[in-house]
């Protein structure tokens, strides 16, 4: 995203939009006016979109890759170079009674890396991949990350984005359970060194007493379950057993 320095009148409208504080004040060519620094600048479009600049400085300049990679994992109506998908991540989570891709005794993850007011670096990124690669995870195919990976085998990304950012990225796996909690474990060591925030989904099938898996193992490792469960009620019907 750029500003245009001619027509930028300095009213800073813009900047409480940008949610990684991209945008400041800086002296322009007959005053103040305001700035992208383009080394934060996600290319998410929010302050774009928003409209609110009155003389329409702004506008988003032709991007190339890797730093197309930026707008695609930043901006909800951008889609992916590899999945042609639109958002950060799949949506297997949410539809397992359909998919069936985790069924009892595997547990499925995701590791949602950056956060607006942070973002987070693709080289945090690969740091977390590679780590979880080590650990033989089965990362999802059709996730974006997942795309952008030299090999999944080794979890390292293709080498010409590392120097970009996003807004935000979603690794997603899944493992056998009884292997799970040597996952979290990696996920908290990794994420004590990366330099970005991160959440951490887990999805299960409920036990036939109602209890969840999942929780006990998270809760013993550390985790603190937050109280925000998507619980999928048998909506999508057929279920996978059914069809």
């Amino acid at each position: 995203m750029i500003i245009d320095e001619e027509k930028c009148t300095g009213c800073e409208a813009c900047q409480p939009y940008c949610p990684v504080s991209a945008i400041a004040t800086v002296d322009g060519p007959s005053g103040s006016i305001s700035c992208i620094d383009q080394d934060q600048c996600v290319e998410c479009g929010v302050c774009l979109r928003a409209d609110v600049c009155p003389v329409d400085a702004l506008y988003m300049q032709e991007i190339e890759w890797p730093r197309a990679v930026r707008e695609a994992f930043s901006n909800p109506l951008a889609p992916h170079r590899e999945t042609r998908e639109l958002g950060r991540g799949t949506e297997e989570m949410k539809t397992n009674d359909v998919t069936g891709l985790f069924p009892s005794g595997i547990a499925g993850l995701a590791v949602e890396m950056g956060r607006p007011g942070r973002g987070a670096s693709l080289m945090d990124v690969q740091t977390m991949t590679v780590a979880l690669a080590k650990r033989g995870v089965g990362f999802a195919p059709q996730n974006p990350v997942t795309n952008l990976m030299v090999d999944s085998a080794t979890g390292e990304l293709e080498p010409e984005i590392l120097g970009e950012r996003v807004l935000s990225a979603i690794i997603e796996f899944s493992v056998r359970m009884d292997h799970l909690p040597a996952i979290l474990r990696t996920v908290q060591e990794v994420g004590a060194s990366i330099k970005t925030v991160f959440s951490l989904d887990l999805i299960s099938r409920v036990n036939e007493d109602g209890s969840i898996p999942v929780m006990p193992i998270a809760e013993d490792v550390g985790f603190v379950a937050r109280p925000n469960a998507k619980i999928n009620v048998g909506l999508g019907r057929p279920r996978k057993e059914e069809i």
